[in-house]
């Protein structure tokens, strides 16, 4: 018997199929890199990371932290993963390209082939019929289905192009996050919605007999599980080696983000239409047979003592459960150039944390969880600040700086300004954080601790260093928040930026990551 919400971390606009006895989800990874994240089970609660789609996107400006720009809150947006006569498919927008990607590979693992459809397609959903023709499904308060050419370059000349749901009048969140399927000869589309009287996501199913014909449905399943009214809604539909049917759709979680929730579905007899949850509700504890009951899984989260070999081609691959904040700059980070050790060196000015490049994140775990590692910032100059930061868009962070060839510890935070509301500070956050505490540290070697509590949305973060075998508080409780700034669940992060000069290194070893319950 599995918790559910099946995973208390960031992992949105899930979808999920089934090859054979293995199910593989993708979900939105935005400005992180490497992207489009795939995690593997073998019975639908349990979840490993397994790989990912691609190492960098298009190495544009913002998405290499070039120049004060960033892609925080665009990048890739809810990913289709399709499985199709031995070839994956996995197709989504850029937001801040205005691009849709498809990657195409024979083994889940990669290689994967990179490729454009013409066209922009929000929130798609590929459907291979069963006469091989193509479609794509995608679109928000107009939802659009177009048949694509054969290679999927874009629309097929003269083929099919329609809308097939339309809806203006919600004043909260109209029909978007296509999830489209063809299951016993009927084509069912999956949307996620609000209710029309107040904001709480809910789940949409329409149904056609054709693709040429209408498309009937409206909302299937609202439920909010009792937290929060925080409706579950959004992913894609699977089924199990036996017949039953579950959902993997996704519900607000406050600052640790999106938390994927498994929802039974099934249907009766002479009813076109799928019936989630058990009385309309989303199960608190669920169990699905596994396909293989001997797996052992791997965490989710990962403690590193950043001892690192290179591969026979001479490139170094970190564990899989990190990202960077955005695309990598290789010239500046190593994990060899001092065994033990993750190295940053700066290679630009930044006014803050946000636009230091080179940023390693793992994603936070409710219900609570904590961090540590030893910096060493004997190499460090004037103006650098090096540590341990909970990312997002209001920040919180602690760090060893240099002044004048003198050492501090201090803790800085992005203030959540009211004007800022859900979207944080508009044209992007080039300001500096406020330091809430700064004390002299004799020594350039130090080890710092994040602590977060999101239980119950609490979401708070307090800041941690080591004097002799103790932990000292330092600054103040930080409360966190998701903003559409980012748009993602909050991450622990190893960072270096420069505000004086650049050509600072700093040193991160041990990194320790717990769950806490």
């Amino acid at each position: 018997m599995s918790k559910n919400p099946i995973i208390w971390s960031d992992y949105p606009d899930p979808d999920v199929i089934r090859v054979g006895d293995t199910y593989y989800m993708i979900s939105t990874t935005m400005h992180f890199m490497p992207g489009g994240v795939i995690l593997r089970s073998y019975d639908l609660t349990n979840w490993e990371t397994l790989t990912y789609v691609y190492d960098s996107l298009d190495n544009t400006p913002g998405q290499c932290l070039q120049d004060d720009l960033s892609i925080y809150g665009k990048g890739m947006w809810a990913p289709c993963l399709r499985y199709h006569k031995g070839i994956f498919y996995v197709c989504f927008v850029a937001n801040d390209t205005g691009k849709t990607y498809l990657y195409r590979a024979e083994d889940i693992m990669g290689p994967w082939r990179k490729s454009i459809i013409e066209g922009f397609y929000h929130d798609c959903s590929l459907l291979f019929d069963d006469d091989d023709r193509v479609y794509i499904v995608y679109g928000n308060r107009e939802i659009h289905l177009t048949e694509l050419k054969e290679d999927l370059s874009g629309p097929k000349p003269g083929g099919l192009d329609r809308i097939i749901i339309r809806e203006e009048g919600n004043p909260y969140l109209c029909y978007e996050g296509s999830h489209f399927y063809k299951i016993n000869g009927k084509y069912y589309l999956f949307l996620i919605h609000s209710r029309p009287d107040m904001w709480r996501r809910t789940e949409a199913c329409f149904v056609a007999d054709s693709l040429e014909g209408e498309f009937r449905g409206g909302d299937c399943f609202d439920d909010d599980m009792g937290y929060h009214g925080s409706g579950v809604a959004q992913g894609g539909i699977v089924d199990t080696p036996d017949g039953e049917w579950y959902a993997m759709l996704f519900q607000d979680h406050g600052a640790v983000g999106r938390i994927p929730v498994l929802v039974p579905v099934r249907w009766e007899e002479g009813n076109d239409f799928p019936i989630f949850g058990i009385d309309g509700k989303a199960p608190h504890e669920i169990i699905v047979k596994s396909t293989r009951p001997e797996h052992k899984y791997e965490p989710l989260y990962t403690s590193d003592d950043f001892n690192y070999t290179p591969d026979k081609d001479g490139r170094v691959r970190l564990n899989k459960l990190w990202q960077w904040n955005h695309t990598p700059d290789d010239r500046l980070w190593s994990v060899t150039e001092k065994a033990g050790a993750y190295r940053i060196r700066s290679g630009k000015i930044s006014p803050n944390l946000v636009l230091a490049a080179n940023t390693l994140t793992q994603r936070m775990m409710g219900p609570a969880c904590e961090a540590y590692v030893t910096v060493d910032a004997s190499a460090i100059n004037d103006g650098d600040y090096a540590g341990i930061c909970a990312l997002q868009g209001n920040y919180g962070l602690i760090a060893i700086t240099r002044e004048e060839g003198s050492y501090y510890l201090v803790m800085i935070i992005k203030e959540d300004k009211p004007e800022d509301g859900i979207w944080g500070p508009k044209g992007g956050d080039r300001s500096p954080g406020k330091e809430i505490a700064r004390i002299p540290y004799e020594g350039s070697r130090v080890t710092l601790k994040l602590k977060a509590n999101f239980v119950d949305n609490i979401d708070e973060s307090e800041f941690y260093y080591k004097d002799g075998e103790n932990w000292v508080r330092l600054g103040i409780t930080h409360k966190l928040k998701f903003r559409l700034d980012h748009f993602c669940g909050c991450r622990f992060g190893l960072f270096l930026f420069s505000t004086k000069v650049t050509g600072g290194v700093a040193d991160f070893e041990h990194f320790v990551y717990n769950v806490l319950e």
